[in-house]
């Protein structure tokens, strides 16, 4: 197997690709920060096959990291727990805590079931760090070329947004990064209110302020007006510009030219989710000069859209 000589594999997930190593082999480990250009102070997901190894992999568990465990997995949710003396500084960015989660799709499963018991990969996302998350295989061939030797591929990810984080350390439980499974969902399993931080004393996955960005400068528009006017402006210089909408009654007041573009995405948080990253890909492979956003509306369950359209937008909002 390519894992077992030190080489790094694109392998599929239920939320995004993956860039997968042996998390027993430093060496493959260091490849991955270095083809993804990522610092080594930003921990990376470790992805194990069962349940019942999950003691190996983490110390002091508390019983609500048990059942978010037991209800989500497999599937896209995050725990961060201490780490067991198993799992090298390398992988978790010099912190005592770890990210575990056991993915959904069956040829991840298939993957770390070949690599044997208590075996684990240490993967982040198959994509140049900070920018947009690769759902379908060819956008890891994209990005990466002839830098990586094995590329499986397992067709578009059904989740298509990364996974949830949930820090369960000292006994809270707190969301460092809303993804595939929504803060409803762990609230009505846990039977109580669970805290929402975007910046943790954890260092995580996807935390900086300008991630998941896109080539071309993204803008969100918080109402209709703002985008019709920016849009309108943008028109009036002659600067391609494509706009990401989920209302209908919008369609009539726009036109598409070679100058102006709307995409119309479902107006449902798991849909849109899914069909994010794909969008903005293929906005960015048109080269438009730049992307207008209808703000998502602001209610949990759009959470991590909002979150993953935050933070593409940063680098253009800061300025």
């Amino acid at each position: 197997m390519s894992l077992r000589s030190g080489n790094v594999v694109a392998f599929p997930t239920e939320t995004v690709y993956g860039l997968g190593a042996d998390i027993s082999q430093p060496q493959a480990i260091q490849k991955i920060f270095e083809i993804k250009g990522r610092p080594s102070s930003h921990p990376l997901i470790v992805h194990f096959a069962n349940l019942s190894e999950l003691e190996f992999w983490a110390e002091n568990i508390p019983a609500t990291a048990w059942i978010l465990a037991q209800h989500f997995w497999p599937g896209p949710l995050t725990l961060i727990l201490t780490k067991s003396n198993h799992i090298p500084l390398s992988v978790t960015g010099g912190q005592e805590t770890v990210g575990l989660r056991i993915p959904r799709h069956p040829i991840a499963l298939k993957l770390l079931e070949q690599l044997g018991s208590c075996k684990a990969l240490a993967a982040p996302s198959a994509n140049r760090f900070g920018f947009v998350s690769p759902t379908i295989a060819d956008h890891v061939k994209n990005a990466f070329n002839d830098k990586i030797e094995v590329i499986l591929d397992g067709g578009p990810c059904e989740v298509g947004l990364e996974s949830t984080i949930v820090s369960c350390i000292d006994k809270d439980v707190t969301i460092l990064r809303p993804g595939g499974i929504s803060v409803l969902s762990i609230e009505n399993l846990l039977q109580q209110k669970v805290s929402v931080k975007s910046q943790n004393k954890i260092r995580t996955p996807g935390s900086l302020s300008s991630h998941y960005a896109t080539a071309t400068p993204l803008e969100i528009c918080q109402s209709s007006e703002s985008l019709f006017s920016r849009s309108f402006d943008l028109l009036q210089q002659g600067i391609r510009t494509a706009v990401i909408i989920r209302s209908t009654h919008l369609i009539p007041m726009l036109n598409s030219d070679d100058k102006f573009h709307y995409i119309l995405m479902p107006n449902d948080p798991v849909a849109f989710g899914k069909d994010l990253y794909a969008t903005l890909r293929k906005l960015d492979d048109a080269n438009f000069e730049r992307i207008l956003v209808e703000a998502p509306p602001d209610d949990l369950e759009w959470l991590a859209v909002a979150d993953r359209l935050s933070r593409a937008s940063y680098s253009f909002t800061s300025k």
